[in-house]
């Protein structure tokens, strides 16, 4: 840590995205971090006491690595298919910066990771979206740091700045049938993007073991 940081620092990947947004915002306001480091494409004209901007992405994040100070690493990293049609690209952005990110973050000391991931990751699956979510999470959980949590939210409902058409014809139909969604199945009910934020900050406060894997339920217990 640097000698002019006294408190706890974060990292944030993802700062301009629906979760991320709200992480960012929760961070700053956060009287726990003395220091909230965030890597963008480009600047997001925010101005803040305890903000430090870097520019640039997963190509650059490995010049940057001096200027990264953490403690926690958070990661909300991700695109769509429509965003994103070239499937390499995707893989990037969904598994590689994810994964140099925490290896980044471990090298300059940060003990404790927080990944948004998604419901039902399975590294051997045929399915490329599913396929991708859990090499992620097992690459980022491979790169040891003390503590890794890992966030799988199904639908992630709330109003974003993008028109989104089918997404907001999904969530509508989430908030009416959340409440069918029990037992085991509760970990398929949509979740607010803000509440995800939330409970990921709140998990930064709580003592957890090496890994810990949260889904609704687990993220709603933090609400």
């Amino acid at each position: 840590m640097s000698a002019d940081v006294k408190g706890k620092t974060a990292i944030l990947f993802g700062a301009s995205g629906f979760v991320g947004s709200y992480l960012l915002e929760g961070l700053l306001n956060d009287p726990d971090y003395a220091q909230v480091t965030i890597v963008v494409r480009k600047n997001l004209n925010i101005s803040h006491p305890k903000l430090k901007m870097l520019i640039g992405d997963y190509h650059a994040l490995p010049a940057l690595k001096d200027e990264i100070v953490a403690n926690d690493v958070f990661i909300a990293l991700g695109t769509t298919k429509k965003s994103t049609p070239d499937q390499k690209i995707y893989y990037q952005v969904d598994h590689d910066y994810p994964v140099l990110a925490a290896r980044i973050g471990k090298e300059r000391g940060a003990k404790s990771v927080f990944l948004v991931s998604a419901v039902g990751p399975d590294a051997g699956s045929g399915i490329f979206y599913i396929r991708t979510k859990g090499e992620t999470e097992r690459d980022v959980i491979a790169q040891g740091l003390l503590h890794t949590h890992i966030f799988r939210p199904s639908m992630i409902m709330g109003d974003r700045k993008e028109s989104r058409t089918l997404e907001k014809a999904l969530i509508k139909i989430f908030s009416i049938i959340n409440p069918l969604f029990v037992g085991p199945m509760q970990k398929y009910r949509g979740i607010e993007g803000k509440n995800i934020a939330k409970a990921m900050l709140a998990a930064a406060k709580k003592p957890a073991g090496k890994v810990k894997i949260y889904e609704w339920k687990e993220m709603n217990d933090l609400l």
